[in-house]
C-alpha cells in the first residue's frame, strides 16, 4: 500500500490573545555585507537612495575606510536581482569586499507570539531603521550540536537565562536585538545572525560581556563572530 507523503507546514507559529494557535507563512530575509576602501560614503548613500533600496549603511569603527550594508526583503529573489544589480555598479565596484562579514538570516517565531506580522516583518524593520538606535554590533553564532539533544524543558531553561539578560537591557532602554535564523544560509554553518542595537556602544558591549556568564554561552556555544561594529550613517525611511 502506498502511503501518502505528509503535508509539511512550514509557516511560522504563534498563539493569539485568545490562546488559539495562529500561523503566518511570511518572513523577512536580512543580509549584512561589508566593504573597505570606501573613501566617500556619500557616493554609496546616493546610489542606495537612487535605487530605492531599503536598508542601513554603517561606518565601520575598526576601519576608517570601511562600511557595512544591511538590506532586507520578504523575497529572497531581491538579493540576486535588484540588490545584485546595484552592487554590480558604481561605486560598489570600486570598493573592497569583506566576505568574512557576510551574514544572511531570516526572521522566525518561537511559538507564543500573539502578533506574527509584527514579530516577523514590522518590528525587525522598525528597529534597524530607528535613528535612535544608530550603534550596532552584528555577528553570527553557532551552537554546539549537543544543544539539540536536550529536552524541550532543558532548552527553555537555558534560553530563558540568556533571554532574561536581553530583556533587562531592553527594559532599561539600553539595547534591543535582532535574532535571525541562518540554518543552511551561512557558508560557515552558523545557526543564527544576531544584531545588538542601541543609542550608545558601551551597553552593547556590556550585553555581550553579561552573556558570557550564561549556561548557553559557557556550555552550548561553539563560536561567535566575527563582530562588525558600526554606527548608522544612512537609514532608509521607515
Amino acid at each position: 500500500m502506498n502511503q501518502e507523503a505528509p503535508i509539511l507546514d512550514l509557516s511560522e507559529k504563534g498563539r493569539g490573545n485568545d490562546g488559539q494557535p495562529i500561523s503566518l507563512d511570511r518572513r523577512l530575509f536580512m543580509q549584512f555585507i561589508a566593504f573597505g576602501s570606501c573613501l566617500d560614503p556619500q557616493t554609496v548613500i546616493d546610489a542606495l537612495t537612487t535605487a530605492r533600496v531599503e536598508g542601513v549603511l554603517y561606518a565601520d569603527i575598526n576601519d576608517p575606510q570601511g562600511v557595512g550594508l544591511l538590506t532586507f526583503s520578504e523575497s529572497a529573489d531581491f538579493f540576486v536581482t535588484t540588490l545584485r544589480s546595484v552592487l554590480a555598479g558604481l561605486p560598489f565596484t570600486t570598493l573592497t569586499a569583506k566576505p568574512e562579514y557576510t551574514m544572511l538570516g531570516r526572521t522566525y517565531s518561537i511559538g507564543h507570539e500573539p502578533d506574527l506580522e509584527a514579530t516577523l516583518l514590522h518590528k525587525p524593520r522598525q528597529k534597524v531603521l530607528n535613528p535612535e538606535y544608530a550603534w550596532a554590533i552584528w555577528y553570527p553564532l553557532r551552537r554546539k550540536k549537543e544543544f539539540e539533544l536536550l529536552s524541550d524543558q532543558e532548552k527553555r531553561v537555558v534560553l530563558m537565562e540568556h533571554g532574561g539578560i536581553g530583556r533587562a537591557f531592553g527594559i532599561a532602554g539600553l539595547a534591543t536585538d535582532i535574532r535571525l535564523a541562518a540554518h543552511g544560509l551561512d557558508k560557515h554553518d552558523n545557526d543564527f545572525v544576531i544584531a545588538l542595537l542601541g543609542r550608545d556602544l558601551y551597553p552593547l558591549s556590556a550585553v555581550v560581556q553579561a552573556m558570557r556568564k550564561t549556561r548557553q554561552t559557557g556550555s552550548y556555544l561553539e563560536s561567535l563572530g566575527p563582530f562588525f561594529i558600526g554606527k548608522a550613517i544612512w537609514q532608509s525611511e521607515v
